[in-house]
């Protein structure tokens, strides 16, 4: 529950704390099995915090799947209800723009670390490396669609790489 809480920038946000308690402190599960469910979750539509459901769902069936998602979406539900009628009533203050534009690189900081982690874990050789990197790049220095790479993941994919 107190993972929800610190979850700025989304679900994705969290996955290297969720990551640490499910396989390192607990060892529910492998990092392979991890990595799946991820990936599942991502190709799922919805939020990509059905993560959080199939990993409770793995470890615990319907009711640890009900549990894990009311955990995690009922409290950051709550705080985002109150701080936008704090937002509202703060609306123009210099110091609520601080603290919007400090949450930014917080944010980007933890996508980030949840992208290493999930390169690290589901990482099968110097392919797949590779592959993280390139499409890294190419979404990063591009104009072009992020579709390309879905593409191209989709080829490398069915090649077995």
């Amino acid at each position: 529950m107190a993972i929800s809480l610190i979850a700025v920038g989304g679900g994705i946000a969290v996955v290297p704390e969720m990551h640490r308690l499910v396989v390192e402190v607990h060892g529910w599960m492998s990092d392979a099995r991890f990595a799946q469910l991820f990936a599942l979750a991502q190709a799922a539509p919805g939020p990509n915090v059905l993560v959080v459901g199939l990993i409770g769902w793995q470890v615990a069936g319907l009711v640890g799947m009900l549990v894990a998602t009311a955990a995690m979406t009922v409290p950051a539900s709550v705080l985002a209800f109150g701080f936008s009628r704090l937002r509202t009533r703060l609306r123009g203050n210099a110091k609520l723009r601080l603290v919007e534009r400090g949450l930014v690189p917080i944010a980007v900081g933890l996508i980030l670390a949840a992208g290493i982690l999930l390169g690290i874990t589901a990482a099968t050789g110097w392919v797949a490396v590779a592959l993280t990197i390139g499409s890294t790049l190419f979404v990063w220095r591009s104009d072009r669609s992020p579709l390309w790479v879905l593409g191209a993941g989709a080829v490398a994919g069915a090649l077995f790489l």
